[in-house]
């Protein structure tokens, strides 16, 4: 922008000479994770602040999980396949994943993202609870608020 003043006047005549484009820079970083017992373990690459989400359905309130939703090719399943049994309920278009031995269910592929993981925030080995930005979602209402969900990134 070229901003220039009228000497005889107090009027500013503002000229645009290009466009300015914006692009955030998000600092990513790999977070390892996993269910109580250890049987089922992985790791994410995520954002170094990552924002969460704290939905209200049945399931989530019930178990107090806190979504990050991610791409499949930033989640990398490292031990505990075998150890997984599944859960769907209602649609059963999420497949709600619970360590066998211990019941804590650290992942699952969520219906709102069907080609990505929902990761338990709580179930990550760091401690980053503090630096994440948590946004609640009414999904006692999913179908009326499905689309205030943010798409998948692949990372």
């Amino acid at each position: 922008m070229d901003f220039k003043r009228d000497a005889n006047t107090c009027l500013f005549k503002v000229r645009l000479t290009k466009t300015l484009e914006i692009k955030r820079v998000i600092a990513m970083r790999t977070y390892k994770g996993g269910c109580h017992c250890g049987a089922v373990k992985f790791e994410v690459e995520a954002a170094e602040e990552p924002e969460v989400s704290e939905c209200n359905c049945s399931i989530c309130s019930k178990s107090g999980y806190l979504h990050l939703i991610v791409a499949k090719n930033t989640f990398h399943l490292l031990t505990g396949e075998d150890n997984l049994a599944s859960y769907t309920f209602d649609t059963h278009e999420a497949k709600h994943l619970f360590c066998k031995t211990c019941g804590i269910k650290s992942f699952y592929i969520p219906r709102s993202h069907p080609d990505g993981f929902s990761v338990n925030v709580r179930c990550l080995d760091d401690d980053i609870i503090k630096n994440i930005n948590i946004e609640q979602f009414d999904g006692k209402n999913w179908e009326a608020n499905m689309h205030k969900l943010k798409p998948l990134s692949n990372g």
